[in-house]
């Protein structure tokens, strides 16, 4: 059976929004039934060391995903602005998706919500 997994960060970020909006992004993460990705420019892959990362664009929001054998582990939900900052400040002439690939804070970000699985 698909389902799509919160970690406790992730599940966290969510809580803190209105429900409303909780609902418009879920309603928004459009992933089929079997667990394949809507192929869309929302959609976004991230590699580093042979893990690969999804990056969803839903509203103001940025949903970080991998597929597992539990269907969908959602690791974290981001506001855009966070990574816009960043990628302003830097001025790198890369994609937003090969800029976090080779960023160790955004991996940092990814792992803490790994190790709330973990316990």
């Amino acid at each position: 059976m698909f389902q799509i997994v919160f970690n406790e960060l992730s599940a966290s970020e969510m809580a803190k929004m209105p429900k409303e909006l909780q609902l418009e992004l879920l309603a928004e993460f459009q992933i089929l039934p079997d667990g394949d990705i809507v192929e869309s420019d929302r959609f976004g892959k991230i590699e580093r060391e042979g893990k690969t990362l999804y990056r969803y664009r839903a509203k103001e929001y940025r949903i970080y995903f991998e597929r597992s054998s539990e269907g969908i582990v959602v690791h974290r939900v981001l506001h855009k602005n966070t990574l816009r900052d960043f990628l302003f400040r830097t001025k790198l002439p890369m994609t937003e998706d090969d800029v976090l690939g080779k960023n160790g804070a955004f991996w940092k970000l990814i792992e803490e919500g790994e190790e709330t699985r973990k316990r």
